[in-house]
């Protein structure tokens, strides 16, 4: 494909490496120790013999195929798995008669494999690709037993649908009786840019799903997958963008899953995308291994944990497995439009809708006052993300209180209002058209009549702790940050420490790696300590003025230097450490150990608040 149609349609190659990320866990890595199991005990061959008979009956399904990728790997470990099965067979019977026997004896064949692909070329490589790999395993067990192996002429094939797997019936291409695993990459479409035919593929299966419309287009395969499996022993594993287990998507996605009695028996947490193909795709992925609720007999689950997203994962066992991917119980994490707990509301930014029309640069707004100096009173420094984090000089023509007279006094503020309202009347959506009838102001203003606090939405996740900062009144705030009008130094402290962070960390939605920050997800639902004494919240005010104090120390240094982990000011660090005392005792005497130990004690404080409104909903 070419890069263009690859990326409109969500498809992306998959490395080997990635791929047996999935299959290990979904079935391999039992299989290998059951074998081993049965190499081991007495009596084995009966044992062995119907291990093998095993084999020969798995079917594995990929409904997003793809040109096979999965489907290869996946027959390939089999036939190894099987290989060594015929060789420990042929030493027990100690008569090397297997080596005149070797077709008979491979039973494992690419009939047992199913997909779905939408495109037909794909469709037909997967086929293909399928006899190659049985004839690469049939050289290697030609070698191994010194007799000469080859299927042909070819009789069986892999069972590959060229169609649409959101639209077709996937009993039809494999009944649920028959199917042992699902595995696979469906695409990787946000929710934000899919097609008007992948939404109207996703309308036809999300039906009454509340809030359907934050899905992204990979959750349709969670959502048919679901449905097929029900009443079943099948278990499944997808590939997908981690956006799937953070932010607004778990809530809808999994609510919908929890309803269909699915759980999740394995899961890989965050991991950087690896591919053989040119031009790689820059995703960072999750895998989720699920099945029916009553297929998951095991006390304990797989989770599957990265240091950073390029480093190898360390596996724990666990008693269970979040919708976040945490070992942690099955709550989720509703969008809210108040806060869960007493605090000040946080509220979005200004929205420009302005085509650019409104901002300055630094040398706009100097050759603009050179021109005309009356325009310097509606002339403000702005602030997004960005700017605020790393202290990027901007500034924007606020004319809120600007009188008629005044503007038409000044020609090249005249030409840029008039640039938005062309902007706006050119616009599909007939909200920002009818925002043309305003053009000398934001599309959506929120500005504070007194100093704010500023949370940037979108931040780095390898900083420590989320810059946020009190700003005057007097600067403007776009929609890129959230603010908290009558914020204090205890609020400030708390969503400046660690254990804020660690929620964050769990519930915010991602872009990318990013932590893009929601106040209808984190900071609506973040759980604040229920009694804190007011000599606790005072600690808690002067740590957090110390953090200020010792910021102010570097006035030349953005937040972006002082907050990156190599560069960070000692000063810096221990104001926050003393900081995160301070909040901790808030919650609890006794101090946190680990993180994990942080997110269970929050889950829990969240699931108290939220018991009596969830009884109250009932």
């Amino acid at each position: 494909m070419n890069p263009a149609e690859r990326r409109a349609l969500g498809a992306h190659y998959t490395s080997e490496q990635n791929i047996l990320k999935a299959l290990k866990p979904l079935f391999l890595d039992d299989l290998r120790a059951e074998f081993k199991t049965l190499k081991l005990s007495k009596s084995t061959r009966p044992k062995l013999e119907e291990f093998h008979r095993r084999l020969a009956k798995v079917r594995i399904f990929d409904p997003a195929c793809g040109c096979g990728n999965f489907l290869v790997t996946a027959y390939r470990e089999l036939r190894a798995l099987e290989l060594d099965v015929l060789t420990t067979l042929d030493a027990l019977k100690g008569t090397g008669q297997l080596a005149t026997d070797i077709a008979a004896m491979t039973w494992v064949n690419v009939g047992q494999f199913y997909g779905i692909e939408l495109e037909e070329f794909p469709a037909r490589i997967t086929e293909v690709a399928l006899w190659l790999a049985d004839h690469q395993m049939n050289l290697r067990a030609s070698q191994q037993f010194g007799s000469y192996f080859t299927r042909l002429p070819l009789t069986e094939s892999a069972h590959i649908l060229h169609g649409n797997a959101l639209r077709t019936d996937w009993r039809e291409v494999l009944p649920p009786a028959e199917c042992s695993y699902i595995v696979g990459n469906p695409p990787f479409v946000g929710a934000k840019y899919m097609s008007d035919s992948q939404r109207s593929d996703m309308a036809a299966i999300t039906g009454n799903v509340k809030n359907a419309g934050l899905l992204d287009f990979v959750t349709g395969w969670y959502l048919k997958a679901s449905e097929y499996i029900s009443g079943t022993s099948i278990k499944a594993a997808f590939v997908s963008t981690n956006s799937i287990s953070q932010g607004e998507q778990v809530g809808v996605l999994w609510a919908e899953l929890f309803a269909r009695k699915i759980t999740i028996h394995f899961a890989h947490r965050t991991f950087k995308w690896t591919n053989e193909a040119p031009g790689k795709a820059a995703v960072h992925c999750v895998i989720i291994g699920f099945a029916a609720k009553e297929v998951v007999k095991t006390a304990l689950r797989l989770l599957y944990e990265y240091d950073t997203p390029t480093s190898e994962p360390h596996v724990s066992e666990v008693p269970n497995i979040s919708p976040y991917l945490i070992p942690a119980g099955n709550t989720l994490v509703q969008s809210r439009s108040t806060p869960l707990c007493n605090v000040p509301e946080m509220i979005y930014g200004n929205k420009p809708v302005d085509g650019g029309f409104l901002f300055l640069t630094p040398a706009e707004k100097l050759e603009l006052l050179a021109k005309e100096p009356h325009a310097a009173k509606f002339i403000r420094r702005i602030y997004g993300s960005d700017e605020f984090i790393n202290n990027i000089e901007r500034y924007c023509l606020w004319l809120k209180d600007a009188a008629p007279q005044e503007l038409r006094a000044m020609p090249l503020i005249m030409q840029r209002i008039e640039g938005v309202k062309q902007m706006r009347l050119a616009s599909t959506k007939q909200a920002t058209v009818r925002l043309a009838a305003i053009p000398t102001l934001f599309a959506e203003i929120r500005q504070p009549d007194k100093d704010y606090l500023l949370v940037p939405l979108v931040s780095s996740e390898t900083r420590p702790y989320i810059p946020i900062g009190f700003m005057p009144k007097e600067i403007i705030v776009n929609n890129r940050c959230s603010i908290i009008p009558n914020a204090t130094l205890y609020q400030f402290g708390i969503l400046s420490s660690e254990m804020h962070m660690a929620w964050v960390r769990v519930v915010t939605g991602r872009l990318e790696s990013r932590f893009n920050y929601s106040g209808t997800i984190v900071y609506n639902n973040f759980p604040w300590a229920e009694t804190p004494t007011a000599d606790q919240k005072q600690a808690v005010e002067r740590a957090a003025q110390a953090v200020l104090d010792a910021r102010a120390q570097f006035p030349s240094s953005s937040l972006a230097d002082l907050y990156d982990p190599l560069s960070m000011p000692p000063t810096l660090v221990k104001a926050h450490q003393d900081l995160d005392r301070a909040v901790d005792k808030c919650y609890r005497q006794k101090a946190f150990s680990t993180e994990q130990e942080r997110i269970t004690f929050l889950f829990e404080l969240y699931e108290r608040y939220t018991a009596p409104l969830t009884a109250e909903a009932e």
